[in-house]
């Protein structure tokens, strides 16, 4: 080895040195670069030197390399070989594995070799298969490490048909499968004989104590497993029955040593769907087979886990979820294959029954997906079958629904009452996490936060009420009475507790599955009024108990309260069918209301402001889901509002609240009823609202905004103001129904939104309000700020845990949630001196809900764009622009500016927009570029967000920058992009399609004044103000990396380029053929947007087409790139003129892109999947049964490690 006139000692020495981390990294690099010309040289060269390397007198790390070499010759090199060259190369791969059939040979190996042999198999195809099969028999006869040899090959085989790869052509794909298949009555007897075979011998020389040949039997049982595994996701599953695969490996279920990987087998099988031709009899005894074998062993583990539990390790609790995992797959994706079995049906429903009542969570959960599934189906067309509840079916079939389907009219026929109640306790008590209410449900393994790989708990809990309400559908008087029972239960329970902590938490988590089964059952689209009258009676009678039960309560506790006030509004369904319970359920509403403390001077008492909260805001539930029955009860709601008022017994928040309830039940009583109660609750406001003496005292010269500050009072006031303004725009509007009713009158040809003729006067202080918060972030104001409000402008520490993604901090009961995760508490609002964080809540709130307003007000239309001022708006949004932070500007494009494009009128387009516009494109194009690049170059975004921020650590704070600057360019792309929308574009006509050249006729290319008027992008670009700012962003976004961003902005590069195609203006044709082309190429440089990049591809295929013959640019562009040279580009042109198919050019396009720059635009290089061969198992195995556990197996290892 130390010949330095061998070349393969010079190829051993240069992999030892490429290898080896201490060596000195030129030495590394000239090693490696050695290498690539062995593998890119002479191809017999490479050949017998990689095969005099894989010889065992060389280093395991040598020949592992050697045989990677030899993967990449007959993987990519293999034509160049002449036949005589690949047969001898195939007869020297096979001797192979019989020289490594050694029990000191390393697995990976043994491995190389078997994936080796694979592949030239692969790449020679179906006849030299034929030929190599005779000696892999006599091969695998020899021994368990032959047998375990060949084994591994049967695996490797046919990889390319379970592992996508783009590099694989369709029909050498085809002829691959075609061939495997036709080969199956040769494979698949063999893997059987080898299993059956090496696991008898196994055995054999277990009991003779010969451990160590055992082992090797058992590691050839294992290989085989695994080969079979390969086969079991497309070789049709009566050839895997025929030939005893099936039940092989359902014997060895009951084998401790191989169960998990014969559990493999059953998983990948499990879900497969049968064919639609003459063998789906076939497929479906076969099927049956698999249901039989596995319920065998279900009805073994959940009959000793009945029993005797404590006697049951992790180990079986491990295999039993993985059976029960195959079970899921087999009812969800093959049920109809037993299901003119009553015994089997009926026995595999009670076994997935009892795996859903199991108190291990894992077998549970498993058990949850089926049962969800099943009922999903079932009821997805059958909810004109309502059942009595007694076990007979109400068949509404002939109500215009359609007939429902026999076989899920079977299956249902066998969901008895006895099932679905067990479904729904189970249900019930699962809902509660285990750190809420330890102990509370016996045996029960309930839900905790130390589950892995299930999502978190609010996933779960709403598979839970979605099933809840599933079976709620199928048997509401079941339903009725278990969730009644249930709750009776914990009140009962609550009335005599000794720990009312986690009693309460059990009767939180049940208000949500009442509010499920109530709607459920309650359901208009379950034509509850036309049920079996029986039923009908029955369900009345357990929820008005229920009701009364719940009235009857005398909680003043405030989180008893809360509780009481979400039980009465979860009833709002049945409400709207027994309108005689409305009254007392709203009188006990304003009962609860009052028995709470008004005054909260002491911060003890946060929890009742809370209350009152929530109690007010149970007048919006029921007034939504009660629908007209609470119309007659308005006066008196009223009534009580105003005398609650008079007595200064309501605080503003709560009236608020109590307003947006009453909008609620205006919109279902029509228009005229909105306006009448929005001038009922808008008129007091419009007094105060309107004055001037505040405007001019607060708002008229920078500082007002300290001295409204430290008015707490009227800070406060004007804070509701404007919240309720949101309420109201919000609620008010017209409900579809009613919008049917009234788009049928002649006269009602365009409907005036209710709240148009409030704006007039609600937005001109809103927008000096708006004006005056802007202003004190300029650097010449704020720097006058007292101390208390220069911090309070600063991000609270809810924004910062909501940016790094952490939990977000406890907060006070008087918190109202934001929609970004943070929070304002309004629990001291009125009383003492304003504080920072009391400042810096109001700004947030009267910010968010400000510019909601403005939003929403927009989407009004005419009445906001045609009566307000645009230079007041344009003064109150864009005058401090520059001194905005990131969150900031972010919001305001998201709430407020987004809204205004999608509905100002065209005609308003030229008043509106580009004042609006032409300052943010600006502004956002200047920090946006300077933070992208100081964020590329240095690591560090660097955002005005983060002045003053102390986050505990600089990572931190990086990550907070980021994800603002993220934040902000994907909303401005947005902005974009919705510019570009297709409703904001009709002026521009598709181009047809056709693929081929100039099919845009140059003389009837238009002026871009000819697409201003019905193009919002022809709007943009036809004002170079505006345009320069947008089409440099879009050009610089292609290039930062966020992926998102990048997806956003093509649909506006898009539109870019089909004006340009269509119009004669010589400047956006310049940019678009240059400047844009050259953008998106480099684009496709960064793996970021390898999820756009398909259509990146396409955008380069259109400019090329219709802009190389009226721009130099396309071509010249092409020219540049680095491994394109002039005869390439006259191939892809002529390539181009053969096809007119838009998908066969954009590969063209692709192909081109991709060897023009050497392979180096990782978005497309991204798409390919690497054929990765991994252990079959995609789950972690327990390794306490596995016969031996090789380390090597977690490896890139046969022909995945080829690069």
């Amino acid at each position: 080895m130390e010949d330095t006139n061998n070349p393969a000692s010079n190829v051993a020495r240069a992999i030892a040195a490429a290898l080896d981390w201490n060596s000195a990294p030129e030495a590394r690099k000239a090693a490696v670069s050695y290498l690539e010309s062995v593998k890119t040289g002479d191809i017999r060269f490479l050949a017998s030197t990689s095969f005099l390397l894989v010889k065992k007198n060389w280093s395991s790390e040598i020949r592992l390399h050697a045989f990677k070499m030899l993967q990449h010759l007959v993987r990519l090199r293999w034509d160049e070989l002449n036949p005589t060259e690949r047969g001898d190369f195939a007869n020297v791969a096979v001797d192979l594995m019989s020289e490594i059939a050694d029990p000191c040979e390393e697995w990976a190996l043994k491995s190389q070799t078997a994936a080796l042999v694979a592949e030239i198999v692969r790449r020679e195809g179906i006849n030299l298969w034929q030929e190599l099969f005779p000696s892999l028999v006599s091969l695998s006869s020899k021994g368990p490490i032959q047998a375990e040899l060949v084994s591994m090959m049967l695996r490797w085989l046919p990889e390319d048909i379970t592992v996508h790869n783009e590099d694989l052509e369709g029909d050498r794909r085809r002829l691959l499968l075609r061939g495997l298949t036709q080969s199956l009555p040769e494979i698949l007897p063999l893997l059987y004989s080898l299993l059956e075979r090496h696991f008898g011998a196994a055995l054999s020389e277990v009991s003779r104590q010969q451990l160590d040949v055992a082992k090797q039997h058992a590691a050839t049982v294992t290989a085989t497993l695994n080969a079979i595994n390969a086969y079991a996701e497309w070789a049709p599953l009566p050839d895997l029955a025929k030939y005893g695969i099936i039940h092989g490996c359902g014997f060895l279920l009951s084998s401790l040593d191989f169960r998990l990987h014969a559990c493999e087998f059953f998983k990948l099988v499990s879900p497969r769907k049968g064919p639609a031709d003459a063998s789906a009899s076939e497929f479906e005894s076969a099927m049956h087979d698999v249901f039989q074998i596995l319920m065998k062993v279900s009805g073994e583990f959940l009959y000793r886990s009945g029993t005797s539990a404590g006697a049951i390790d992790e180990s079986e609790f491990e295999f039993a979820e993985y059976i029960c995992e195959s079970m899921v797959s087999l009812g969800t994706s093959n049920l109809h294959c037993i299901v003119r079995e009553d015994t089997i049906l009926s026995m595999y429903l009670q076994q997935m029954l009892g795996y859903f009542q199991h108190f291990k969570i894992a077998l549970h959960f498993q058990s949850l997906l089926f049962w969800l599934a099943l009922m999903r189906d079932l009821m997805s067309k059958t909810k004109v079958a309502h059942s009595t509840g007694d076990g007979s079916t109400v068949n509404n079939a002939d109500s215009g629904s359609g007939k429902v389907d026999s076989r899920k009219m079977r299956i249902l026929s066998f969901l008895n009452d006895d099932i679905c109640g067990a479904i729904l306790d189970i249900s019930f008590q699962r809902l509660v996490k285990r750190e809420k209410a330890p102990g509370t449900q016996g045996p029960l393994e309930l839900w905790s936060d130390d589950f892995e790989g299930k999502g978190d708990f609010s996933q779960y809990r709403s598979r839970l009420l979605e099933l809840v309400k599933f079976v709620a559908s199928n048997k509401p008087l079941v339903a009725g009475v278990k969730v009644s029972e249930r709750v009776m239960a914990i009140i009962n329970s609550l009335l005599i507790s000794t720990m009312p902590a986690q009693d309460l938490a059990v009767m939180e988590s049940m208000q949500s599955a009442l509010e499920n089964v109530v709607s459920a059952v309650f359901d208009g689209s379950n034509q509850f009024g036309g049920a079996n009258s029986e039923v009908q009676l029955s369900l009345s009678r357990i929820f008005e108990g229920l009701l009364r039960q719940l009235l009857s309560l005398k909680w003043t506790e405030p989180p008893l309260v809360v509780a009481l006030g979400h039980y009465l509004d979860a009833l709002g369904p049945f409400l709207k069918y027994y309108p005689d319970a409305v009254g007392g359920v709203i009188s006990k509403l304003f009962e609860l209301l009052t028995s709470l403390p008004f005054v909260f001077k002491d911060p003890s008492t946060n929890s009742a402001r809370h209350a009152r909260l929530q109690i007010c805001t149970s007048f919006i539930r029921i007034a939504k889901t009660s629908d007209k029955s609470i119309l007659p009860h308005m006066k008196d709601i009223a009534d009580t509002m105003a005398y609650l008022q008079r007595e200064g017994r309501l605080l503003r928040g709560e009236h608020n609240l109590l307003g947006e309830a009453f909008l609620v039940m205006a919109s279902a009583a029509g228009i005229q009823q909105q306006q009448e109660v929005l001038a009922w609750l808008l008129e007091p406001l419009s007094q105060q609202w309107m004055q001037l003496e505040w405007q001019n005292n607060y708002l008229s010269e920078p500082l007002g905004l300290v001295r409204l500050c430290s008015d707490t009072s009227f800070m406060w006031s004007l804070f509701h103001t404007v919240t309720f303004f949101e309420r109201a725009l919000k609620r008010s509007g017209i409900r579809k129904a009613n919008l049917n009713l009234q788009s049928s009158s002649a006269e009602n040809t365009a409907v005036i939104h209710p709240m148009a003729s409030h704006l007039s006067w609600m937005l001109p202080p809103l927008l000096k309000l708006l004006r005056a918060i802007h202003s004190i972030w300029s650097p010449s104001i704020s720097q006058l700020l007292p101390g208390e409000i220069k911090a309070a402008m600063t991000m609270s520490d809810a924004e910062q845990f909501s940016l790094l993604g952490e939990g977000n901090p406890k907060f006070s009961r008087g918190a109202v949630a934001f929609a970004d995760g943070s929070q304002l508490d309004t629990s001291k609002e009125g009383y003492g001196e304003p504080n920072e964080s009391d400042i810096r809540n109001w700004l947030k709130g009267v910010r968010d809900s400000g510019y909601n307003v403005l939003g929403l007000s927009a989407t009004v239309g005419d009445p906001f764009f045609k009566s307000l001022d645009s230079g007041s708006v344009v003064v109150a949004l864009m005058e401090n622009i520059q001194s905005m932070e990131f969150r900031h500007i972010r919001q305001l494009v998201h709430s407020v500016l987004i809204h205004m494009v999608k509905f100002c009128p065209p005609d308003m387009w030229e008043v509106w927009l580009e004042k609006l516009l032409n300052p943010l494109f600006i502004h956002c194009q200047q920090v946006l570029s300077s933070s992208w690049s100081s964020l590329m170059h240095e690591g560090r975004a660097k955002v005005p967000d983060i002045h003053g921020i102390v986050a505990g650590s600089d990572l931190k704070v990086e990550v907070m920058e980021e994800k603002l600057l993220r934040d902000l360019t994907r909303e401005i792309c947005s902005l974009l992009s919705t510019m570009a929308s297709s409703g904001l574009n009709n002026g521009i006509p598709p181009i047809e399609q056709s693929g081929h050249f100039n099919r845009v006729d140059v003389l009837f290319l238009k002026d871009l004044d000819a697409f201003a008027s019905k193009s919002m992008v022809g709007f943009l670009l036809k004002h170079k103000d505006l345009a320069l700012p947008a089409l440099q962003i879009s050009l610089e976004a292609f290039t930062w990396t966020d992926g998102e961003a990048v997806t956003k902005v093509s649909s506006f590069c898009s539109a870019v380029v089909l004006l340009a195609i269509q119009s004669n203006n010589i400047e956006l044709q310049q940019f678009v053929s240059k400047d844009l082309f050259s953008a998106i190429i480099r684009g496709l440089a960064l793996e970021s947007n390898a999820v756009i990049s398909a259509d990146l591809v396409g955008l380069c295929r259109e400019i090329f087409i219709y802009m190389c013959d009226r721009d130099p640019a396309p071509r010249q562009v092409l020219l540049s790139l680095p491994c394109i040279t002039p005869q390439d580009l006259l191939a892809f042109e002529d390539a181009l003129t053969k096809t007119a198919s838009p998908r066969e050019q954009k590969q063209h396009m692709r192909s081109l892109l991709v060897s023009g720059t050497g392979n180096n635009l990782k978005a497309l290089a991204a798409q390919k999947s690497v054929n990765v061969i991994t252990n079959v198992s995609t789950r972690p195995r327990s390794s306490d049964n596995a016969p031996e556990n090789r380390t090597e197996e977690g490896e890139s290892i046969g022909l995945a490690a080829i690069s």
